[in-house]
């Protein structure tokens, strides 16, 4: 039952970010809702693997952080750079 609950909220979560990201006015709202994104999906990755009770994609979590990291410092300093 708390897993379905858990499940639900990140659910909830996720359509309210998608919302963000598709009516965002400014780029900077849908780098972050997109980063948003990837947090979100990294917390139903770590509650799957609580929930089948196996490590292995806890790997898989990490290396989408690495991405993620990189990719929104990537937009960030794009976002800035002048003409």
């Amino acid at each position: 039952m708390t897993f379905l609950i858990c499940y639900s909220l990140l659910a909830l979560s996720l359509a309210m970010t998608a919302w963000r990201l598709f009516q965002g006015p400014t780029a900077a709202d849908r780098i972050l809702a997109i980063d948003l994104l990837a947090v979100i999906t990294a917390a139903a990755v770590v509650l799957h693997a609580i929930d089948e009770g196996t490590p292995v994609f806890l790997d898989v979590i990490v290396v989408l952080g690495v991405i993620v990291f990189f990719g929104t410092v990537a937009l960030a300093r794009t976002l800035t750079r002048e003409p």
